[in-house]
């Protein structure tokens, strides 16, 4: 098997996880969806603590902390993915897969508005046709739910920022560092938020026997699996390949969504659906343009 299938391989892997998350948090609705994010957390950065002892990198880990630019935006990444995780979770628990789906279908059209505000990049007609008909799906669904879509718009909002912040790092921090040094962050937070919670509630970890515990546990593990995979991913596939995989995941949450939880699925909210799958359509032909025009510009003489 050579590195280009095997890259397809984790690729393919870590979206299939990402956009299984649904069933997994559908197995925790025994406890609140406040504290199964504290607890994604708090393994997530074990596990990935673990890992970095393992690989004897934890001199690269510290030296993350003694860059303040790079913390800076490694902050305001785990800041947005808090938001991001904690809306995601609650969508779930309260029958919003379908709009979490869109969330992440809009993902796309959101970074590139992003990166016209922030990066000063410049779209061509047919990002800006794209990103168009995103703002009327909004639209249609705003009218179809009686509000906006605030769900939808925040996944996607709280990722484009996340991705912003990734970028602005250059790829100087590896991604198994910067989830680490996220969840560090984060820790304050979660453990300040469990002892809410307590107070609050009975805390379901420990409480609700070995097995659900184990459950809750292995969120937090699984939230760092697919991660490592699309690094593995990255390095051995061109960035393209990424670019269409990415929509397995909204994909897979939708099917599941609809099929699975049997989410209702009215004539105006297909119609918003389909105008967010066709400006995604348009995205990816002008990829794809874009791509065959660098091609020929490289190709060899004959």
């Amino acid at each position: 098997m050579n590195e280009k299938t095997k890259g397809i391989g984790y690729g393919l892997s870590a979206y299939l996880i990402w956009g299984s998350f649904p069933l997994v948090i559908a197995m925790l609705s025994f406890a609140d969806p406040f504290e199964i994010v504290v607890w994604r957390v708090i393994f997530g950065f074990a596990f990935g603590l673990a890992v970095i002892l393992i690989s004897r990198k934890f001199s690269e880990y510290l030296a993350v902390f003694k860059q303040p630019k790079q913390l800076l935006w490694i902050s305001l990444a785990a800041v947005v993915i808090y938001i991001n995780w904690q809306v995601y979770v609650y969508a779930v628990a309260d029958n919003h897969v379908l709009e979490a789906s869109l969330g992440y279908f809009i993902n796309p059209l959101v970074t590139i508005a992003l990166a016209t505000i922030f990066l000063k990049e410049k779209l061509n007609v047919l990002q800006w046709v794209a990103v168009g008909l995103g703002g009327v799906a909004v639209l249609i669904l705003t009218f179809n739910y009686g509000q906006p879509p605030v769900i939808a718009l925040t996944l996607a909002l709280s990722f484009g920022i996340y991705g912003l912040a990734k970028n602005r790092l250059g790829g100087k921090v590896s991604a198994l560092n910067s989830f680490t040094v996220e969840t560090t962050l984060l820790l304050p937070l979660g453990i300040v938020q469990l002892v809410v919670l307590a107070g609050m509630m009975q805390i379901q970890f420990g409480y609700a026997g070995v097995l659900p515990s184990l459950g809750l546990a292995a969120y937090g593990v699984l939230t760092a699996i697919p991660l490592l995979l699309f690094g593995a991913a990255a390095k051995r596939v061109p960035l393209s390949y990424i670019g269409f995989m990415q929509y397995l995941t909204p994909t897979l949450q939708f099917l599941i969504g609809l099929l699975v939880f049997q989410e209702p699925m009215p004539a105006a909210r297909w119609l918003g659906f389909a105008m967010v799958w066709f400006a995604l359509s348009i995205l990816s032909f002008d990829a794809l343009r874009q791509l065959r025009n660098r091609s020929k510009l490289v190709a060899p003489v004959a």
